[in-house]
């Protein structure tokens, strides 16, 4: 079997996925980090022979096809599915424990983010400070019960560890190859 590679979008996915294996006690091959899904096709360029798994966020999965060999799609995007598979309540506990609550209700009564669902406003919280994707990707990795790892993410692991049928199509994720 050629060598196996995991190609993300960004630092944040690379992490939950690195956080993800290493609680269900997989060893997965290397990360790759493109900076965004552009870079899918300079990555295929430069590992020819290589079996490129993705993991990408719903918008940008057509920059992935005929890049990888199997697709795995996020919607909206790999923070969305965790705060779905964690729940918001939990969500917002996880925030407590790192002492931002105040902060992200701050977030909350901006004009801009009045109007708009808790999903939308946990989604700019995490991208709208430094460091925070980053942080709260693998926080939330963490707080995810292993029973509701989000299905992308899941068969990601199980195709990357080699799975009898990495092939197998996940209910939210969908896989070419």
């Amino acid at each position: 079997m050629a060598e196996t590679v995991i190609v993300v979008e960004g630092d944040s996915d690379r992490v939950a996925v690195e956080v993800i294996a290493a609680r269900l006690g997989v060893t997965i091959p290397r990360v790759v980090v493109l900076g965004g899904a552009h870079g899918a096709r300079r990555v295929r360029a430069a590992l020819p022979g290589v079996r490129l798994l993705g993991l990408v966020d719903v918008r940008e999965r057509v920059l992935f096809d005929g890049e990888v060999d199997a697709i795995f799609v996020c919607d909206p995007d790999l923070e969305g599915e965790l705060v779905r598979a964690v729940g918001v309540d939990a969500v917002l506990e996880v925030i407590a424990a790192e002492g931002e609550l105040l902060s992200f209700h701050r977030l909350q009564q901006q004009p801009a983010q009045r109007d708009l669902p808790l999903e939308r406003h946990l989604a700019r919280f995490f991208s709208g400070r430094s460091g925070n994707k980053h942080r709260y990707a693998a926080l939330l990795a963490e707080a995810v019960p292993l029973d509701r790892i989000p299905a992308p993410l899941a068969a990601l692991v199980a195709a990357a560890a080699g799975s009898p049928d990495d092939r197998e199509t996940t209910t939210g994720c969908r896989e070419h190859g």
